[in-house]
């Protein structure tokens, strides 16, 4: 066994922690989610910093917030120069290996990894970049999430998550006998949309009563925007559509426990359990209909929550850990706990190990969120103290709830004369943050640069190929531009019915 602990970290995608039985939900069967909760320190306040794929994991590595490093939407470039978890540990001889998404966008595909198992599953070039100026139903995400969902025979998300999971387990069977500690990445693309499962995982809610939405239709400007960016009219989805959705997501919930269990059952084949802390994590949630919304790009506690939970039982005991923490304290906190060298920067997050260690719980601190994508014409921040959260916008009226009298996020408290003063102070902690009208303006001027080598590249000659290959022989079933996503990611399903 090696001094210091090995350490596998699993993540979801647009898994939210409201869905989790540990967080509060009801519904989501995850034996092996629940099993990890019940032994581990679970963080019963954790979010995201930005509420879409790219821009979160590229904060979530870096231990900083995505406008720090230029992660604006998900077709900004992650700079090879900025260090990650996995550089940290690689310097201080982890081996750092990735099976599975992490939707780095430009010519370096590891950003400390040594070592990848699989492609990623989204293209790594600009054609995905945002542009403030479009107003059109973009096609990526919307309608089809909730028309076409249920229970299928198989989809490309499956045959990804298949993929990641067996290499995953085979890396960890190779590992039998070598004392080089290391940080393995296991990162799967469900519960994303399209909410379909095969039958066994469809079944298993076959006597559950799905529940609807709670919150009422979100008429705030940001919310309908991104129902219009989406190209949703939540007036056309009927009761049968919105709850055989929901029940999709549950059933694609259950399948990412199943394959989490069996690479949990991989290590301990392994015999290297006993010496790797898992941590379990998501990128962002799911709004699920909530609000009338869908998907991500927006502050509400469904896309905005997201699991942390801890497990090494021979080196902590079982706790819920409450105050504010975030994926910024990730890179951190993996780095305290391997007993990395100290960060060579300021970080947006802090190293949560004495928390875990002692099961104690997190300092007043603020919780920091942004949005600088498609969908909004101008930066979108959030600052949270305690229970108020405050939306500021470059362009909409703030928002301001009270999380504790309004959990489900149904009163604008923003103007109020009541609470003038705890705004007036947000809103002063949010420009000392964030300084706006400069960083729009950089969002403005790499949205044209982004779109003008995109251009470049498809019109004349070869086109740059920044995509990961994982062989010789890459699979070509992950999307890469040779089609509208929609047709992509639903045109795969089979068996729907």
């Amino acid at each position: 066994m090696t001094a210091r602990p090995n350490i596998l970290l699993i993540q979801a995608d647009q898994l939210s922690a409201t869905a989790l039985k540990c967080y509060g939900g009801t519904v989501a069967k995850t034996p092996a989610i629940d099993r990890l909760a019940a032994e581990g320190a679970v963080f019963t306040q954790s979010y995201c910093n930005y509420p879409l794929c790219a821009p979160s994991r590229f904060s979530m590595m870096a231990g900083q917030l995505a406008s720090r490093i230029g992660a604006y939407d998900n077709g900004a470039e992650f700079p090879s120069t900025i260090p990650t978890f996995a550089h940290y540990l690689r310097a201080t001889g982890y081996r750092t290996c990735l099976s599975g998404k992490m939707h780095f966008i430009g010519a370096d595909q590891l950003h400390g990894f040594d070592e990848r198992l699989t492609s990623d599953i989204y293209p790594g070039d600009f054609v995905w970049a945002a542009d403030w100026e479009e107003d059109q139903h973009r096609d990526t995400n919307g309608p089809s999430a909730v028309t076409i969902a249920g229970k299928c025979t198989g989809s490309v998300q499956i045959d990804y998550d298949e993929q990641v999971a067996a290499r995953a387990i085979d890396w960890l069977g190779a590992r039998r006998g070598d004392d080089a500690p290391f940080l393995l990445t296991v990162s799967f693309t469900h519960p994303h949309d399209p909410f379909v499962c095969t039958e066994d995982y469809w079944n298993l809610y076959e006597d559950v009563e799905i529940p609807m939405p709670v919150a009422p239709l979100a008429e705030d400007p940001h919310s309908q925007r991104m129902l219009h960016q989406y190209g949703m009219d939540p007036a056309a989805f009927t009761e049968e559509d919105i709850r055989t959705a929901r029940r999709g997501y549950y059933g694609a919930i259950s399948y990412l426990d199943a394959k989490i269990a069996d690479v949990l059952a991989a290590l301990d084949k392994a015999g290297l359990a006993g010496n790797t802390i898992i941590v379990l994590t998501a990128d962002h949630g799911e709004m699920l209909g909530e609000h009338g919304l869908w998907m991500k790009k927006l502050f509400f506690e469904e896309a905005l929550a997201v699991p942390l939970i801890f497990h090494a039982p021979k080196r902590f005991g079982p706790a819920r850990i409450s105050g504010l923490a975030s994926l910024v304290d990730l890179l951190p906190t993996l780095s305290g706990l391997a007993d990395a060298p100290a960060p060579v920067e300021d970080l947006s997050g802090i190293d949560l190990t004495p928390y875990i260690l002692n099961g104690s719980d997190l300092p007043n601190r603020p919780l920091l969120a942004e949005l600088t994508c498609e969908g909004t014409p101008g930066p979108v921040l959030m600052l949270r103290r305690g229970s108020m959260k405050y939306i500021w916008s470059a362009i909409d009226p703030p928002m301001l709830f009270d999380l504790a009298a309004d959990p489900h996020e149904m009163r604008n408290l923003a103007g109020s004369k009541e609470h003038s003063e705890t705004q007036a102070a947000l809103e002063r902690e949010v420009m000392a943050t964030w300084n706006p009208e400069p960083l729009a303006d950089d969002i403005r001027l790499t949205q044209v640069r982004r779109r003008l080598v995109h251009r470049a590249h498809l019109t004349v000659g070869a086109k740059p190929d920044w995509d990961y290959r994982e062989s010789a022989s890459p699979d070509g079933r992950w999307m890469r531009g040779q089609t509208s996503y929609n047709d992509w990611a639903f045109g795969s399903i089979t068996g729907l019915g």
